[in-house]
């Protein structure tokens, strides 16, 4: 049985947060066992880009042509944003916290998103409406969550499980500084923000790049090229650049041809067919299978805060959604009682014999 039309973007927003959950268990295995975060960066762009640059060429090669000079600038500077800065950011909030917390960060991305589409006329909001109340209060309630994130730990729940598939040799919850641990979660909002700025300039893009394997592919050049400068400007030890048969190979191997072939495009294609803040709609999802996932393959345990950060977090998630869902039925009623006024329902003129 064919998947209808419909379902077809939900169906691909799941996979796009599971793809990722995968990606957050799998680089904090790969960091843990000492590779450089710019480098592993690198490598999975770099890989995305020799996976995908054929076909786009065979597929695609007349929309490739096609593109304008301020085209392929915009193409540039979205994968500036969007992956370079935003995945250098995660990838060192992750490192300096836990996999679980940098998947509890991507609650904000939803939050980020309507922000910037609201500035960008995308999004409204009517404070004297329900609606609108539940979307700012959405916002006020993803702040608190960031801040119990960054300044409460609170006491450490360990691992359901004493054997997991990877050791990471460091209890950040424990060991890190407090210092440390807020770098990590200023760099995980950091990186939350860019996504959401990120999704916004997408959909604007996507009205003059129409093609999403295109838009993907240009991006993961664009950002490995760059990716390449940052890694070679920060570590210059020839051994950091090794890759051997252990978990740092398989952290690369997942995250270039799993999350980037399959799991960007996947973000591009739901984001013209639906919108940007519809893309964040599934990303609770990305929480639970990280946090599933860690207690199976990794040693870090959870604390009490940022399971509570989490929670707040989700809550504003669904705050903004219910404010959405509210608005449009309220704009679906009013549409329909304008047409009705304009266009009154003929009288019935029964005929008697």
């Amino acid at each position: 049985m064919r998947m209808e039309s419909k379902t077809k973007p939900y169906f691909a927003a799941i996979i796009f947060q599971i793809t990722f959950a995968g990606m957050s268990i799998l680089s904090k295995a790969a960091f843990a066992s000492g590779m450089n975060t710019y480098i592993f960066i690198f490598y999975r762009q770099a890989l995305g880009t020799l996976l995908q640059l054929p076909l786009t060429i065979i597929f695609k090669r007349k929309e490739v042509s096609c593109l304008s000079v301020g085209e392929v600038c915009k193409i540039f500077m979205l994968a500036f944003l969007g992956r370079t800065l935003t995945l250098n950011a995660n990838g060192i909030g992750v490192n300096y916290t836990s996999a679980t917390l940098g998947s509890a960060a991507f609650n904000i991305v939803p939050v980020t998103t309507f922000f910037f589409a609201f500035i960008f006329r995308m999004e409204k909001v009517n404070m004297r409406k329900a609606s609108g109340m539940a979307k700012v209060g959405g916002i006020l309630l993803c702040i608190a969550g960031v801040a119990v994130l960054a300044f409460y730990k609170g006491p450490y729940m360990k691992p359901f499980f004493n054997y997991h598939l990877f050791q990471t040799h460091q209890k950040s919850h424990l060991s890190n500084s407090n210092k440390t641990w807020i770098i990590g979660c200023f760099m995980l909002l950091i990186a939350s923000i860019l996504i959401g700025f990120w999704f916004v300039l997408q959909a604007l893009v996507m009205e003059t790049c129409p093609s999403p394997l295109v838009l993907t592919c240009g991006q993961t050049l664009s950002s490995a090229i760059q990716s390449f400068v940052v890694a070679i400007a920060v570590e210059r030890n020839p051994s950091q650049w090794k890759l051997g048969w252990d978990i740092r190979l398989i952290a690369v191997l997942y995250c270039g041809i799993v999350v980037i072939c399959i799991g960007n495009y996947l973000s591009c294609w739901v984001i013209k067919e639906k919108g940007p803040v519809f893309q964040a709609v599934t990303t609770p999802l990305n929480l639970v299978m990280t946090l599933v996932g860690s207690q199976f393959l990794l040693s870090d345990g959870v604390s009490l805060g940022s399971i509570i950060g989490a929670v707040l977090l989700v809550l504003s998630l669904y705050s903004v959604l219910w404010g959405k869902s509210k608005e449009k039925s309220c704009d679906n009623t009013e549409s329909k009682n304008q047409e009705s006024v304009s266009n009154p329902p003929e009288k019935e003129i029964a005929i008697h014999i």
